[in-house]
């Protein structure tokens, strides 16, 4: 469970009074139906009607890494964002929108809570859940009868995180229906998820709809589809913009054609932006400068109000109410944020609501001072061990530091943001499950495990270190690459100059053994293992490195007192469950797997290792139940499919063991290897009839990328044996 920061419910008084302070009163209906407020400036004159109208349906839209300049309506001449731009045209466009976030999770957590991170407790990608406490947008509308529904394209927003909850279909469906590849995560086509929330949408059932759909495009690595990849060669983040604007097309083409006849409040934003070099930084998650914090925000629903372009300030903690607000409903107590919707409509508002951001990741991860800011009306002060502050109206690029030249300013934007600051000192990520922090380090993020300090030094400042950042992706890159040597010499030297980089030596782990050194590897994650001994992703690796190096003996030793744990991790039960059944401990092994499965009973991965340990014994009946089992909780799973193919070549049943081949690489090329190893293996038994239909498998489908020298050896060898 997730410890949440110390002071969110117990916060001192002068905390709790700054708080209301920075809450702005939220505009809140006093009663329901449609409703038109006029509002009146200081000399009682109409300026503006406020309309409401209750029952519309909201639709949600969040682009993942979206800078602001990336779009044709925030002034780029060069983007190809035809659909973006038309709902800016003909809606509200915030120029001066801001997350308070640089990671997806607690930006999306912000969002849908209307509170700050140190109030609702994310604080990374890793390490934190979106608690049951706050009330979200979603809950709320579920509420209202809405039908709510999510539509998610990446892993940090699977539902294990916690934002699921008010939500009647939370769609994340293709989190493990493929293997990941080394440093990359699996995510999914915009053009699939806006499917999917077209057809959820088209299953009317007469009840409003609430839907949040989200794509993942313009997130690295870039990779636009042709023909965007030859037409953005030189710059592929835009050519992901582009194909992200594509996607959309089919969700707001019937909204906007159907104009002031429509029923449909649509919201559009990033969860924050991408720096693309800028100060150092290749992505996000370390900085908060602009690139990363702005974010676009467009509102659209003509009849409640017309085209309009507002320099107001707006934030995340700004949505929730002003969705509220458009729907008449009344806002939950205690939120942050206030409702944008007067100044959509026009009315005047305070130009000085101040902006809190944060961004723990450097802390978190790599033992670097936590990075913490505010923003008020054009300054902006970043509180780092080297301060920062800039006049966002005079230097929007953020190059000219004026914390030395304006010293009484940097003084009371730090006396603001101060309270805030001491709320988070008791923000602790609880240690992550060894599946999760891997898979999120492969994205860039791992929470938890770096050396907690009492006070950073300038030598902590990010600023200082960034270069290690660069550095840690251009590994990453390098193996991509192709170039493995290069990547490993280039780790090792990483690991060298920041000894304490947990991250480092997880990728030099998995470097070592890659190159065959996994004796080397397994050093590198007891380094580690050293640094955070309570950490189940450093146990969980090292132990199943050493079952693989053939020591399971020192594996089941180090990983039985974490069995001894009221709360076991599932990673660290499986691998001990494998070095348990290579010391011929089939029952114990067994009853280890069984342990895992009451920690995630739908889980496919424990079903195929049970399975797996089960045909071992020679249970082939067991077996084929468990890989069916998998199957059944994703039908994509590999592993079960290319068990269930080897079990029905073994029992003369070549027409399922195809069937089952041909759904193991489908869903995940990476089994072409295997099916390679096993008709290979067959043909050199003399089981030629058995072997031809999996080579020819192979040969049909296999990549020419990473196959291309195997598939011409088997199609000489299966020429030569028909020529024959």
């Amino acid at each position: 469970m997730t410890r949440r920061p110390s002071g969110l419910t117990g916060a001192s008084a002068a905390a709790t009074a700054l708080l209301a302070v920075i809450a702005l009163a939220a505009c809140r209906p006093d009663e329901a139906g449609t409703r038109e407020d006029t509002a009146r400036d200081d000399a009682g004159a109409s300026t503006a009607e406020v309309r409401r109208e209750p029952g519309l349906d909201v639709l949600l839209i969040t682009v993942d890494t979206l800078r602001t300049d990336a779009l044709g309506s925030y002034g780029n001449p060069r983007a190809e964002t035809p659909w973006m731009d038309r709902l800016a045209a003909a809606g509200v466009r915030f120029t001066d929108a801001h997350a308070h976030s640089v990671l997806t999770l607690p930006s999306h957590a912000n969002i849908f809570s209307g509170l700050y991170p140190h109030e609702h407790g994310v604080r990374d990608n890793s390490g934190f859940r979106f608690s049951a406490e706050p009330l979200t947008l979603a809950g709320v509308l579920r509420e209202q009868s809405y039908r709510t529904g999510a539509f998610v394209s990446a892993f940090p927003l699977d539902s294990r995180f916690g934002l699921d909850r008010g939500f009647e279909l939370y769609e994340d469906s293709f989190v493990d229906a493929t293997s990941r590849p080394a440093f990359l995560e699996q995510e999914r086509a915009g053009t699939e998820t806006v499917a999917l929330a077209r057809e959820w949408l088209a299953a009317a059932e007469g009840r409003p709809t609430f839907s949040w759909v989200h794509l993942y495009e313009p997130h690295f690595p870039y990779a636009p589809p042709e023909p965007l990849t030859s037409r953005f060669r030189g710059n592929p983040y835009a050519g992901d913009v582009a194909a992200a604007d594509a996607a959309l097309a089919p969700l707001l083409q019937p909204i906007l054609d159907a104009g002031e006849r429509g029923n449909t409040l649509v919201v559009l934003t990033s969860d924050h932006g991408e720096a693309l070099g800028e100060h150092g930084e290749a992505t996000h998650g370390i900085f908060a400068y602009q690139g990363v914090l702005s974010v676009p925000l467009i509102l659209y629903q003509p009849r409640l109000f017309g085209p309009r372009v507002l320099s107001a300030p707006a934030r995340h903690i700004d949505l929730l109410p002003t969705i509220l607000d458009a729907l008449a409903l009344p806002l939950p107590p205690g939120l942050t944020g206030r409702s944008l919707l007067p100044a959509a409509a026009g009315v005047p508002g305070d130009a000085a609501v101040p902006t809190y951001f944060e961004a723990l990741s450097g802390q978190l991860n790599r033992g670097w001072a936590p990075l913490y800011g505010l923003i008020q009306e054009s300054w902006k002060y970043i509180d780092l061990p080297i301060p920062e502050l800039y006049d966002l109206a005079a230097d929007p690029r953020e190059t000219r530091n004026l914390a030395v030249a304006e010293p009484g300013r940097l003084a009371a934007l730090r006396a603001t943001l101060d309270p805030l600051r001491e709320l988070d000192r008791g923000a602790v990520p609880s240690p992550e499950s060894a599946e999760i922090r891997e898979r999120l380090q492969s994205l860039g993020y791992l929470s938890g495990g770096a050396p907690s300090k009492d006070h950073y030094t300038e030598e902590d400042d990010p600023k200082r270190l960034i270069e290690l950042d660069r550095i840690q992706r251009q590994v990453a890159g390098l193996y991509d690459d192709g170039d493995l040597e290069g990547a490993l010499r280039l780790c090792r030297e990483l690991v060298r100059r920041r000894p304490g980089m947990r991250m480092a030596l997880f990728d030099l782990a998995h470097l070592e053994r890659e190159s065959g050194n996994l004796e080397a590897a397994i050093q590198a994650l007891r380094r580690a293992f050293a640094l955070s001994p309570e950490d189940p992703a450093a146990l969980a690796l090292l132990a199943g490195y050493l079952t693989q190096a053939g020591r399971p003996g020192e594996a089941a030793l180090l990983t039985e007192p974490h069995t001894r744990l009221a709360e076991p991790d599932m990673e660290v039960l499986l691998t001990r469950g494998l070095a348990l059944a290579r010391l011929r401990q089939p029952q114990e092994a067994l009853a280890t797997f069984q342990r895992a499965r009451e920690l995630n009973p739908t889980s496919p991965k424990v079903s195929v290792y049970l399975g797996t340990v089960l045909l071992m014994g020679g249970q082939r009946d067991e077996a084929r139940a468990a890989f069916e089992e998998a199957l059944a909780a994703n039908p994509r799973a590999a592993p079960a499919h290319r068990s269930l193919g080897i079990m029905a070549i073994e029992e003369g049943r070549s027409d399922a063991a195809m069937v089952h081949w041909r759904a193991a690489v489908a869903a995940d090329a990476a089994e072409h290897a295997k099916l390679l190893a096993v008709g290979t293996g067959l043909w050199e038994q003399g089981k030629t009839a058995a072997a031809r239909p999996l080579l020819e498998l192979f040969v049909a489908s296999a990549p020419a990328a990473g196959y291309n020298e195997e598939i011409g050896r088997v199609r000489a060898l299966l020429a030569a044996s028909s020529a024959g």
